[in-house]
């Protein structure tokens, strides 16, 4: 799941995932981070997800993965599009 928080300039983009959906630790990697797994790793929210916050320029569109344990790649159900094998985010 999605979620945005409109910032001056640009949107905050959270990535969402069920805490436990898929086993162990999970980055979100894309063309914001130059494909990084370290730099967005989902942290254990209160609410039972986990969560990494991007702020991304205004009018902006990007492409992204998740990227679990294991070197396996997924894509978010809920994308604004998709790029070939990428998922795609629109701010």
């Amino acid at each position: 799941m999605l979620e945005r928080k409109k910032l001056k300039g640009g949107t905050q983009v959270t990535f969402v995932l069920p805490a436990d959906t898929p086993d162990g630790p999970v980055s979100v990697v894309g063309d914001f981070n130059h494909w990084n797994p370290a730099a967005h790793p989902l942290i254990e929210r209160g609410d039972g997800t986990r969560a990494a916050s991007v702020a991304l320029a205004a009018h902006t569109a990007h492409s992204f993965r998740y990227l679990a344990a294991g070197d396996y790649w997924f894509d978010e159900a809920h994308a604004d599009g998709r790029d070939g094998a990428n998922s795609r985010v629109h701010t």
